[in-house]
């Protein structure tokens, strides 16, 4: 497990996050700001919602960067090992800690098998009546026609066997 890994609970279920497999869909605080708040610290407050709500918004990560376990399924051991040791991590911090080490020019666009497009880099979305939507540092765009958040990809592809 990688230092930046973290766990969060509410004494009923507890919420893994993986950061390195995170592509910042934006899908878990764009469905449920009052859990999961990147500019909040901790990111993860599991107070924030019933747990039925988490794990349906948890269960949308396009990734799986983010997953939950039953707290009744978890082994002692693993209930009671930190994950990590030092600071709170955000998406956000994240997302700045690669800018700084990669010193991305421009925009970079990947397209992820059977996903979305993701882009990064420094740049601004601007929407068809030429208003600023974002000002991103990464984002991944909808391939497939079916997120219910156009131009930006909400892993609904996955529930249409998209392939591309």
């Amino acid at each position: 497990m990688s230092q930046n890994d973290r766990k969060y609970t509410n004494g009923e279920i507890t919420v893994y996050w993986k950061p390195s497999k995170c592509i910042h869909a934006t899908t878990c605080f764009r469905e449920l700001i009052e859990v999961f708040n990147p500019r909040k610290r901790p990111w993860v407050n599991m107070q924030g919602a019933p747990s039925n709500r988490i794990t349906e918004v948890v269960d949308k990560c396009p990734t799986q960067a983010i997953f939950w376990k039953y707290n009744k399924d978890i082994p002692e051991s693993e209930l009671t090992t930190d994950l990590h040791s030092g600071e709170e991590v955000t998406p956000e911090d994240i997302l700045n800690q690669q800018k700084e080490e990669e010193a991305v020019v421009g925009a970079n666009i990947s397209v992820m098998r059977n996903g979305p497009l993701l882009v990064e880099g420094d740049f601004k979305i601007i929407g068809p009546e030429g208003n600023e939507l974002k000002t991103m540092i990464m984002t991944s765009f909808c391939r497939c026609g079916h997120s219910r958040a156009q131009p930006f990809c909400d892993g609904t592809h996955r529930k249409f066997g998209f392939q591309g």
